[in-house]
């Protein structure tokens, strides 16, 4: 399989409110909208996409309705400290603070209207022990 795109589907009962922490936070701008769909694009680069589909939509089968449940949404930013503050003057919730792991990753957690997590990352340099587990060409600079 030849994938031409690749963005996640939020399915929730909120698609209006979603799609508005996505537009209003994250600079998405909505390339199509409805009552039950809106496809959001990033303002900074075309290829990051995002939707949010109506859970109870016709075009999902039947066993697949519903609304998110156990999806962590990672963005992978140049500022992560500008981000946090940004979040945090925003009253966005944080259900982990900003802190540094030693698998690599500086990073903050928070969470949209239909309960998906969203982990804000930049990429520092991984403890040894760590490091040792990466191929050689994903070791972050």
């Amino acid at each position: 399989m030849k994938c031409t795109q690749f963005y996640p589907v939020i399915m929730t009962d909120r698609v209006a409110e979603t799609a508005g922490f996505y537009r209003d936070h994250f600079r998405f701008a909505p390339k199509f909208e409805s009552d039950w769909y809106v496809h959001l694009q990033s303002c900074e680069d075309p290829a990051v996409n995002i939707a949010i589909l109506a859970g109870d939509h016709a075009t999902i089968p039947a066993s697949g309705r519903g609304r998110v449940s156990g999806l962590l949404i990672n963005f992978e930013v140049a500022d992560v400290d500008a981000e946090y503050a940004r979040a945090q003057a925003a009253g966005l919730p944080i259900l982990l603070p900003l802190r540094d792991e030693p698998f690599g990753q500086r990073h903050f957690i928070t969470r949209d209207p239909a309960g998906a997590l969203i982990d804000i990352i930049i990429p520092i340099p991984p403890s040894p022990e760590f490091l040792a587990q990466y191929s050689d060409d994903a070791v972050p600079a």
